[in-house]
Order: structure tokens, then sequence, then C-alpha cells
């Protein structure tokens, strides 16, 4: 599949990633959902042709920081790795540019 292929959305990837109030730091439950915001926007642009970004606040930790769905059905890890691969892209590498963006929002969030 074509990289510069743009799908419609209901065949997009939908990644949603879940994150801890504490990686704002001790108050950051005071504005986890404003920081959520922030970062699904500027998630939109990155991989945009075939991934759909969901940036929430992770209450729950029991729930997975970063899920992956297909037409609303969960996909297990293999499943997200095929899907993926028909892009060029690789699962592991893909989850830890995720970190890394979301490490920088962080900072620049908090200002640093």
């Amino acid at each position: 599949m074509s990289q510069n292929q743009v799908l419609p959305d209901e065949k997009k990837l939908t990644v949603l990633c879940r994150v801890e109030p504490g990686c704002l730091g001790p108050d950051g439950k005071n504005y986890i959902e404003e920081f959520c915001r922030f970062a699904e926007q500027e998630f939109t642009e990155i991989d945009r042709d075939f991934v759909h970004w969901l940036i929430v606040p992770r209450y729950d930790k029991s729930l997975p920081e970063t899920q992956y769905q297909l037409a609303a059905k969960n996909l297990t890890y293999q499943q997200a790795c095929k899907y993926l691969a028909l892009f060029g892209k690789e699962l592991d590498e893909f989850e830890s540019h995720l970190n890394e963006k979301l490490a920088e929002l962080i900072d620049q969030h908090l200002g640093r």
C-alpha cells in the first residue's frame, strides 16, 4: 500500500493513547484533560493518512497505555504489527516515536 494514499476514516488505525496525570507532575490531575486536548491536536498531522489519534487521560491503570483499534474493534499486538507493516512501519519503532513525542509535548506544555 502506498504511503501517500489517504484512507477513509473507517479504515484508519485508531491509536488510543492514555496519559497518566502523574506525567505532568504532582498536580497533573488538575490539567491532564487540557494537556490531552493539546497533545491530540499536535498529533493530528503524524501519519494522518492512515492513523487517527485519540489522546486521553489514563484514570484507570488497569487499561493499557496504548491501544489499537480498527473499525471500532480492538487489535492484538500482532494485528497492529501487520496493519502498520502495510505502510512500512514497525510497531515497536512507532510506539517509541509516540512516547518521544509525548515527552516533548509534556516539556513544551510545562514550559521547560
